[in-house]
């Protein structure tokens, strides 16, 4: 069975880190899984990796959906095209609430700047691109940051689920910041042996973790993350849903992260399509 491709949306890199690991399984790994020892869990889990990783760094599935995403401050809907040239995001709604018609003038001239300077899609392509980066380390790291254990066997609305748990590898060094924080998780991930693919993962920070000697940053001990990913349409795996719950400092300034993020209404779209097509699709078929 050939391996499927991630999306990567713009996260937080402590987000980033999670969502790699969220999704960090491939489709190589046993169907079943009954009571394995420590070390046939780790390879269980090492292949999947591989294979997921394997994906990562070849994606060919765009598609179009739709992003609510909630703060305590404020909720918005979105409409999102995956395109060769980044994504292009259309505003829907604030707080569940259709746009005013001089919110959604406002969009179309956003639209329009979009259309006649294509340097601010390259950028927004460039971010995109050095998230997928951030995501692919944390892949590569995966394997031998974690000490993972099965768990046993459960049952959700979707079928059969096997849970493993994992832990910090206490000789794991990290190479760089985006894989600093492994250091101090740990969790479980539900997986579905029916397809090999994870459906949930719930991931803990055990410690503050700091970066750059405290100096840049700090994430602080307790927070929190749930995602949960799907079989969204032909076969493809995404997340459909996010949640997390962080708070630290960067640069001297005190942040909370506070998100849940809910993807739906998934359609494939044509390889190679570009960001303006995407735009006439968004004016056209909103």
């Amino acid at each position: 069975m050939s391996a499927k491709p991630l999306a990567v949306r713009s996260l937080p890199p402590c987000a980033a880190v999670f969502a790699a690991a969220a999704l960090a399984w491939g489709q190589a790994a046993p169907a079943t899984v009954t009571a394995p020892l420590p070390e046939q869990a780790q390879a269980y889990v090492g292949v999947a990796l591989a294979n997921e990783l394997q994906a990562v760094e070849n994606p060919n599935h765009p598609m179009r959906y739709q992003l609510r995403k909630s703060s305590p401050r404020l909720t918005t809907t979105k409409e999102i095209v995956e395109t060769k040239d980044g994504e292009v995001a259309l505003l829907l709604a604030v707080n569940d609430k259709p746009l005013s018609s001089t919110d959604a003038q406002k969009e179309q001239a956003r639209l329009d700047g979009l259309l006649s300077d294509s340097g601010k899609q390259r950028h927004r392509k460039q971010s995109e691109e050095a998230d997928a980066g951030r995501l692919i380390k944390v892949l590569r790291a995966l394997p031998s940051a974690f000490i993972y254990q099965y768990s046993g066997a459960g049952q959700d609305a979707t079928g059969k689920q096997e849970k493993f748990t994992f832990k910090p590898n206490p000789d794991f060094t990290p190479p760089d910041l985006e894989t600093q924080v492994l250091t101090a998780m740990n969790g479980a991930i539900w997986i579905d042996p029916a397809s090999d693919r994870v459906t949930r993962l719930e991931g803990h920070l055990l410690r503050d973790v700091d970066f750059g000697w405290g100096i840049l940053g700090r994430l602080n001990r307790g927070g929190w993350i749930v995602i949960e990913d799907a079989n969204v349409c032909g076969d493809q795996w995404r997340i459909v849903h996010f949640q997390m719950q962080l708070s630290g400092r960067v640069l001297f300034r005190t942040r909370n992260f506070d998100t849940v993020e809910d993807e739906s209404h998934f359609e494939p779209l044509p390889v190679g399509m570009g960001y303006r097509q995407a735009i006439q699709m968004l004016r056209t078929d909103p």
